[in-house]
């Protein structure tokens, strides 16, 4: 009886294997669907914007009047990566990408020396120094200041941070601020991001061994001392991912920097000057006012695949940064 007994148990056991098997591999099957969706979707979106930007280069032709005559001007990757004016839709058209790309990169650099700094103190306070309380209440109010849709940081900049913050400052020191400017822009785009480096600086400090700061203690290391010198060092990885990804943001960052900066595609170090980044040029055209097919229509997706490889490369460069300083703790 015993015997037969174990045999059921045995072939139940069996069975309930079998079962697990099969999910296991409809979950690995789903699992891998998903991510060829993912990657698929990406090589899609690099093709669309390669495609579309090879016939802005090789295809199409700006067609010009001159005493009557019809002329032909071939756009170059010299004219496109050296030229120092852009207008592709203009009268006088010139196909110079440096200035919308200085718009954004001026805007990015700008809105990271006030992002990294507020959000790795806003996440050494909450990960270090704050009590559970304190913390329950700032990890929420974080996650709020993220998910405000970018336009409303965008008509914030217009209606408070210009008039009642840069407008000031710029009397003392003798600017005069638009409505749009770089500044606006770099500072709406900087205090979006803090959330996102607050966050995952904050997660990867509570990765931290409490190990390490126990045994900093017994060695007399005031709390001081072991955030910055052992919390801070141990999880230097996540908090350069946290860099990188708000870098990124800063970069594609759309309707906030096209509102704050403006639209106008200069190269210039004048904070109170309005500038133009390559997303708010893409606004600018996107509006139904180009025809498919025409010059100013494929600028958009050589602006776009610019954007593209910017953003790829700082991606790269998080997972560069992650391998070469990433600690593992057991």
């Amino acid at each position: 009886m015993s015997t037969g007994t174990g045999a059921d148990e045995a072939g139940i056991t069996r069975d309930v294997s079998k079962e697990d098997q099969k999910r296991n591999r409809r979950v690995k099957r789903v699992s891998l669907g998903c991510a060829g969706i993912t990657v698929a979707t990406t090589v899609a979106i690099f093709l669309v914007l390669f495609d579309n930007a090879s016939g802005y280069f090789f295809e199409y032709r700006l067609h010009e009047m001159v005493l009557g005559a019809s002329v032909e001007q071939i756009i170059t990757f010299a004219e496109f990566f050296t030229g120092t004016r852009w207008a592709p839709d203009h009268a006088t058209p010139a196909h110079g990408v440096l200035p919308v790309v200085w718009g954004t990169l001026t805007v990015t650099v700008g809105a990271a020396f006030i992002s990294i700094p507020i959000g790795t103190a806003t996440a050494l306070y909450v990960s270090e120094y704050a009590g559970d309380g304190m913390r329950r209440k700032l990890k929420p109010s974080l996650e709020v200041l993220a998910g405000i849709p970018t336009i409303v940081y965008g008509y914030f900049a217009i209606s408070m941070v210009t008039p009642f913050i840069l407008a000031p400052i710029g009397e003392l020191v003798g600017l005069s601020f638009g409505r749009r400017s770089m500044a606006a822009g770099a500072f709406v785009v900087g205090v979006m991001t803090i959330p996102m480096v607050a966050s995952i600086s904050e997660d990867a400090m509570n990765s931290v061994p409490d190990d390490l700061r126990n045994g900093a203690y017994a060695l007399g290391a005031t709390k001081f001392d072991v955030s910055t010198k052992v919390v801070l060092p141990a999880a230097v990885s996540g908090i350069f991912a946290s860099y990188i990804l708000a870098v990124s943001r800063a970069i594609g960052e759309t309707m906030a920097v096209a509102l704050a900066a403006g639209f106008n595609a200069n190269i210039t170090l004048n904070p109170a000057d309005e500038i133009m980044t390559m997303t708010a040029y893409m606004v600018q055209m996107a509006r139904g006012e180009s025809a498919v097919g025409t010059v100013e229509y494929q600028s958009l997706f050589a602006v776009g695949l610019v954007l593209f490889l910017m953003t790829l490369a700082m991606n790269l460069l998080n997972d560069l940064l992650k391998q070469r300083f990433r600690e593992e703790y057991q």
